[in-house]
């Protein structure tokens, strides 16, 4: 029995000890935004740990690091961006030659980082409002070039795009892959299409009970089976 135990235990041990390696790793690909082409020689720093590492001619690197580590990716001529890390899988990067990016639509919207994609919120809300506070000319001012300029109306356009994409990386962030399998049979080819299908509203993300999402999953998958 004590033989038994102790080979049970070395297994569990052995197991654990490969997914804890397998955890220590980030990899992934950078790519130019616009193109897609791969980038060579880009540098990939971990914040927590300070390690770098760079690119291979097909764009791909392996760096240590764990879930909830920050990254930063620089390369020569294009703009440096930050990704975090909070999903163990294989990131794909795109990084953008021009800070003044005059057109956005939905691919380019799902290529961009957390980071870059919060900047351009940012700067969408900023090209696209028509209203301005000012404190030294007094109470609200109407700016017609911002309400009527091609500019500003693609600037508003663009924003209801950019802020979906925003709302629906910060669902992903809880209904994860992870805690799909960990509920379901379903494969990953299944869950991709259960997330699509099954994706639940910001609002719900953020006032449902741990509890309350597991029984949302539950639920979902007896419909997804039918």
């Amino acid at each position: 029995m004590k033989k038994h135990l102790k080979y049970t235990f070395l297994v569990v041990l052995l197991l654990c000890s490969t997914q804890w390696a397998q955890a220590q790793v980030i990899k992934g690909y950078v790519y130019e935004l616009i193109s897609s082409d791969p980038i060579w020689n880009a540098t990939i720093k971990n914040s927590r740990t300070n390690e770098t590492v760079n690119t291979a001619k097909n764009g791909a690197f392996n760096i240590p690091g764990k879930i909830n580590d920050y990254l930063i990716i620089s390369s020569a001529g294009y703009v440096t961006d930050t990704i975090f890390y909070y999903e163990d899988a294989v990131r794909r990067i795109y990084l953008n030659r021009d800070a003044k990016m005059l057109t956005i639509d939905e691919v380019i919207i799902k290529r961009l980082t957390d980071s870059r994609l919060a900047y351009e919120i940012a700067k969408a809300k900023n090209e696209g409002k028509a209203v301005d506070a000012s404190q030294y000319q007094g109470g609200l001012r109407i700016s017609p070039s911002r309400l009527f300029s091609k500019k500003a109306k693609e600037a508003r356009a663009n924003l209801a795009l950019l802020e979906a994409e925003q709302q629906m990386r910060n669902v992903d962030r809880v209904f994860t892959t992870q805690l799909i399998a960990s509920l379901t049979p379903l494969d990953q080819d299944e869950i991709a299409l259960f997330r699509d299908r099954f994706r639940p509203s910001l609002d719900f993300i953020q006032t449902a009970s741990p509890e309350a999402l597991k029984a949302y999953i539950s639920d979902s998958y007896q419909k997804f089976k039918k």
